[in-house]
């Protein structure tokens, strides 16, 4: 009778202060401490003749492809199983250093940081991963108050938690993936203390299981409307409030899930990066954008600096050479009923929901931030706007078909 075992730990990686923050252009000031722990968290789930998935999940804004591969490396090393068989995602919080990824947009110029690099790699490394016996059963629960969408409260936004449970024989809850989709952007500019934002509160709610978050479909999904506040005690509302429902989910029945080792599947998509404007006609942009922006701390005010910021950063795209073409890595992982499909990118909101409802599986979570990362997927009504991330987004709208046709017929083979 095949077993699956789990093998689970989160290891606290924050750095040393004095570096610099990643997420925010508008932030120049290195560091000064933190205010809670950044976290590499594994879910490694096997048998023992077949070697699964491992999940590695971290506290960043991103994980580029050289992070990727070292970290894919030093996980596979310290599971005994290839690097092909780790997963690697970012939960995207805007309070993790730069110096893991370096650069990820030219929106904000940044450089790798080999001790910083090293650090988080020697960790993951020698981490002991003692395998035991598991159940894994599936469920999704509603969400409210967390995120909406960004650029209208009533917009496009999957407000559901994907919750993968994973329960000794005894019935206690050794581990939790768990996946929701919002930007964790409590913390603003001003934040100058590393942070894992809301998902590591939710962790902390959730704790002694070992939760591991993925971040979903959250392009154009943040707290922009429903924070109260930008600091620590609304970190800990919004996690609070992420766990709670979590809690209540795995208080009631879920969907048992086969005692076989997940699959995983990859390929590369090779998309095109759209034109950009020319250097005039971004400067242009920028001088009107600065014109709309009225610095006030309300929706409003804040949808009106991100354009600016947007107009900023295409202008820095217009003045550096780009690749004619980006290669996206995907991956499909599967569990019984269950799938998750990775991409590289943030996908917008109803991105996710095609992808979720041309899926011949019966439930199907999307997964951004992963494996690497290629900026910004928007929607058709984001591009024809001009909002933020349509300006700095690396593909048009036909790409953008082309990537999630693409990626749905890889799903469904």
């Amino acid at each position: 009778m095949t077993e699956l075992l789990l093998a689970a730990t989160s290891l606290d990686v924050t750095p040393p202060p004095g570096h610099r923050l990643d997420g925010y252009a508008a932030r120049t000031d290195l560091a000064t401490g933190a205010a809670d722990p950044l976290r590499a968290t594994i879910i490694w789930l096997s048998t023992a003749d077949e070697p699964g998935v491992l999940w590695l999940t971290l506290d960043a804004i991103a994980v580029g492809k050289d992070l990727t591969t070292e970290l894919a490396v030093a996980a596979g090393a310290a599971a005994g199983i290839p690097a092909s068989h780790v997963v690697v995602s970012a939960s995207h919080t805007h309070s993790g250093p730069s110096g893991w990824t370096g650069e990820i947009h030219p929106v904000i110029p940044a450089e790798r940081e080999r001790d910083l690099v090293d650090a988080l790699t020697t960790k993951v490394r020698a981490t002991c991963l003692a395998r035991r016996s598991v159940t894994a059963s599936w469920r999704s629960v509603e969400v409210i108050g967390v995120g909406t969408n960004r650029h209208r409260r009533s917009g496009p936004h999957d407000n559901t938690a994907g919750i993968l449970a994973l329960h000794s024989p005894e019935g206690s809850l050794e581990a939790v993936l768990l996946d929701f989709a919002c930007h964790p952007t409590t913390y603003g500019p001003e934040n100058l203390r590393y942070s894992a934002d809301w998902p590591g509160a939710a962790r902390a709610a959730l704790a002694p299981a070992v939760v591991g978050f993925l971040q979903g479909a959250a392009g154009d999904v943040s707290p922009r409307f429903t924070r109260q506040g930008r600091g620590a005690a609304e970190v800990a509302r919004l996690g609070g409030l992420l766990a709670s429902r979590v809690r209540e989910a795995l208080a009631g029945p879920g969907l048992a899930l086969p005692e076989s080792a997940p699959a995983i599947r990859r390929t590369t998509l090779d998309l095109k990066v759209r034109e950009i404007p020319s250097a005039a006609e971004a400067a242009r942009l920028v001088v009107a954008a600065e014109g709309r922006a009225n610095g006030q701390d309300d929706p409003s005010g804040r949808i009106a600096q991100t354009r600016l910021d947007g107009a900023r950063g295409q202008a820095l795209m217009a003045a550096v050479p780009l690749p004619d073409s980006l290669e996206l890595p995907i991956s499909v992982v599967t569990m019984g009923d269950v799938c998750w499909v990775n991409l590289p990118v943030e996908l917008f909101a109803v991105h996710g929901a095609c992808l979720q409802a041309d899926s011949t599986h019966p439930v199907t979570r999307v997964v951004g931030y992963t494996d690497g990362y290629y900026g910004y997927v928007v929607d058709h009504s984001a591009a024809e706007s001009g909002a933020y991330e349509a300006l700095i987004t690396y593909f048009d709208q036909p790409t953008t078909t082309q990537l999630l046709s693409r990626t749905t017929a890889f799903m469904n083979t």
